[in-house]
């Protein structure tokens, strides 16, 4: 038995959309009791720390309706159906962004919200891209501008909350602190 399992004893679906489900569990806790958990299942996601020649981050601007703004993020999506998380990512940069990449390196994989949901991001930099004539068309249903930040203009970004997602706030602070390995 794992440390604080709780023994599932009826899962009932909610809903269940294109990208997200959402369940109702029953669930035996370790002291013998009952207890509801409302859990989303997620496919999983990649996301993209990408940089340019020049060292600057590659990013996107885009309306999140969740918020009701437009955030700064780094390139993701999520993993289709028997696509591998490596394979997403090459696609999802391409797509977002019209860049390509030599160089795809697994940096780590993350839950971003491990209290309701199950879903993993994959985050991955990406080195040596270059510009494609020819790039992946982005969806029909996203509409996001290119942004190329430095290491400080990402930092202010998010000091402004310009950047304030988890995903991308976490690429950002790898590169501070490989860049202060490297000092």
């Amino acid at each position: 038995m794992k440390k604080f399992e709780e023994k599932t004893l009826q899962s009932t679906e909610i809903f269940k959309g294109k990208i997200i489900s959402l369940q109702e569990d029953i669930v035996e806790l370790p002291d013998g009791k009952t207890s509801k958990r409302e859990i989303i299942k997620h496919p999983g996601a990649v996301a993209v720390l990408a940089l340019t020649p020049d060292n600057k981050i590659v990013m996107v601007e885009q309306y999140r309706k969740a918020l009701e703004r437009s955030l700064v993020e780094i390139p993701a999506g999520k993993l289709e159906p028997g696509e591998k998380p490596y394979d997403t990512a090459m696609r999802e940069l391409e797509e977002e962004t019209g860049y390509s990449c030599q160089q795809l390196e697994h940096i780590i994989s993350f839950y971003t919200s491990p209290g309701f949901a199950d879903e993993l991001v994959h985050l991955y930099l990406a080195k040596d891209i270059v510009k494609k004539e020819d790039a992946l068309p982005a969806d029909e249903d996203e509409f996001v501008e290119l942004v190329e930040l430095t290491l400080a203009e990402a930092e202010g970004y998010i000091r402004e909350q310009r950047i304030h997602d988890a995903k991308t706030a976490y690429a950002v602070q790898y590169l501070m602190l490989d860049e202060a390995r490297t000092r």
